[in-house]
């Protein structure tokens, strides 16, 4: 098992990345919604506005803003940060890429940008059906860094 590095003799810390080199560090999360069909006939009807436009921009401003939200998460220059979604079987498929030149990863970054972007639809779409659910968030991708390369297994999960 590897080492959790957010802690030091049983101590909560965040990890020293002084001394590693800056690196492209890209990640790739997704989040799937399931939306009731009163849900799904208000994507198209939204007196609140557009859900997925507004969706996308807070994705990307959760991204901006991981390190206020994650307490051992250090802040990060971003490069970029895309969300993209899409219609996922009965609901929505959400797709956060982030990318930065740095010294730790962005994992996390793209997670909470699925994060918010999925809870964000949530917000929207409220008022039509309290049956939204937000099925799962996972890491897709992530790449550069020490730990080198992940990707899930697509194949395998069919």
């Amino acid at each position: 098992m590897s080492e959790l590095t957010h802690f030091e003799n049983g101590s909560p810390r965040m990890v020293d990345v002084a001394q590693k080199p800056t690196t492209t560090r890209t990640a790739v999360a997704e989040a799937i919604i399931m939306l009731p069909e009163p849900a799904q006939e208000a994507l198209q009807n939204n007196p609140k506005g557009d859900p997925l436009m507004v969706a996308q921009i807070a994705g990307i401003m959760g991204a901006k803003k991981t390190s206020d939200l994650i307490p051992l998460c250090h802040p990060l220059a971003l490069k970029k940060v895309g969300v993209h979604i899409e219609p996922h079987e009965q609901g929505l498929r959400i797709e956060a890429t982030v990318k930065t030149e740095g010294q730790t990863g962005v994992e996390m970054e793209a997670l909470t940008a699925a994060s918010v972007a999925a809870l964000t639809v949530y917000d929207m779409l409220k008022a039509a059906s309290k049956g939204i659910e937000i099925l799962h968030i996972r890491l897709l991708s992530k790449t550069g860094g020490k730990s080198g390369d992940y990707h899930v297994d697509r194949n395998a999960e069919e």
